[in-house]
């Protein structure tokens, strides 16, 4: 469901009047770090914004906005948030942990796995569908999206991924043929999770558990299904909606996430999602050359691999990741290719300016900071 939120941001536009309450900083003192924290709530776009910075000085977790509407309250520092397409990174580190155990390989069709699902599957591999040069239309773009009243009331709905897959391939194909360009599809996820599904004979969910959440003990992590609910402590998330034909802040926290599936509909903390891109980068999670294929660009010039993005920040250190939107929340998780540095943001945003280019800011002197 990645950058979703760009496009929706737009619509809240002079909805809600700045508020910006303050979160102290924990740990390592960096006050650097806490005034650009700062600028990604005032004017940068955000309601409320979490971050956990880990390097050589030790941790550092602070926040900054508003936790919920109307009240005093303040972003918790150790929250938890959707972290929307991030969640493609575990899935796609399962599958090239079957990938590693013989069960999968990146060459395999989708055909072979999907028998009929997919036009063309035959010619369509699970790389590409991890690299996002698959083609496969994007089903996010046959969704109605706020703020109509049309997304408002499928709040509550159940969506099976075999359903948003058949909405997407009514669709043609935005590559052609598979391979031959880059283009971000969600749907490319959602026939992963079925793969592996067909793979192992447990849901995707269950081998994110048992290969990734158990095992690094991530408590503040979940794969939650259709349950609407963020665990607390969490901010309060909001959308534009139009209940009499006027767009205003409507509470979001609550909603269905099997809208997102396989693609995004995961949960998780600044500190869970550090120690799992850790754990990650040292091979903790999957052998070197499979690292080396995840680090490899679908086509050239991209900046995505499988299931892992990165950039070159200003002072020219390369970092690892990914980031997600999951319509009320936005998340961004970077560490570079050594280990040594991870920083993580989550945020929820109602306001009209993008928080992108504020986040990327804030990462910059995360990493940049020597």
């Amino acid at each position: 469901m990645k950058r979703v939120q760009r496009v929706v941001v737009a619509a809240v536009a002079a909805l809600v009047v700045g508020v910006a309450g303050t979160g102290a900083g924990h740990g390592v003192e960096r006050p650097g770090l806490q005034e650009r924290l700062e600028r990604v709530v005032g004017g940068g776009g955000a309601l409320g914004v979490m971050v956990e910075v880990r390097d050589e000085r030790g941790v550092w977790r602070a926040s900054s906005g508003v936790g919920e509407l109307g009240t005093g309250r303040g972003v918790p520092v150790r929250g938890h948030f959707r972290v929307g397409s991030i969640s493609k990174t575990f899935l796609a580190t399962v599958v090239l942990q079957l990938v590693d155990e013989g069960e999968l390989r990146l060459d395999d069709t989708v055909e072979a796995w999907l028998p009929g699902v997919v036009p063309g599957g035959a010619g369509m591999t699970l790389r590409q569908l991890l690299n996002h040069t698959s083609g496969v239309y994007d089903y996010v773009r046959t969704l109605p999206m706020p703020p109509g009243q049309e997304f408002v009331k499928n709040r509550w709905r159940t969506w099976s991924a075999d359903e948003l897959v058949r909405r997407a391939v009514a669709n043609p194909p935005s590559v052609e043929p598979p391979g031959a360009g880059y283009s971000y599809s969600n749907t490319g996820y959602l026939l992963l999770g079925r793969i592996v599904e067909k793979a192992t004979g447990r849901s995707y969910a269950d081998e994110i558990g048992q290969r990734i959440i158990g095992p690094l003990r991530l408590g503040g992590t979940s794969v939650p299904g259709t349950s609407p609910r963020i665990p607390h402590p969490r901010p309060r998330a909001y959308l534009p909606v139009e209940p009499g034909g006027t767009a205003r802040p409507t509470d979001y926290t609550e909603m269905n996430p099997s809208l997102f599936g396989a693609a995004g509909e995961m949960i998780s903390t600044t500190r869970d999602l550090n120690r799992f891109v850790a754990a990650l980068l040292d091979g903790t999670l999957i052998p070197a050359h499979l690292l080396d294929e995840m680090k490899k660009p679908g086509v050239a010039g991209a900046t995505y691999g499988l299931g892992l993005d990165w950039y070159d920040t200003t002072c020219g250190i390369r970092v690892y990741g990914n980031d997600g939107d999951a319509l009320a929340h936005q998340a961004w998780l970077y560490s570079t290719a050594d280990g040594r540095r991870q920083a993580t943001v989550g945020l929820t945003s109602n306001r009209p300016a993008d928080p992108a280019d504020a986040v990327h800011a804030l990462l910059d002197d995360a990493f940049c900071d020597q």
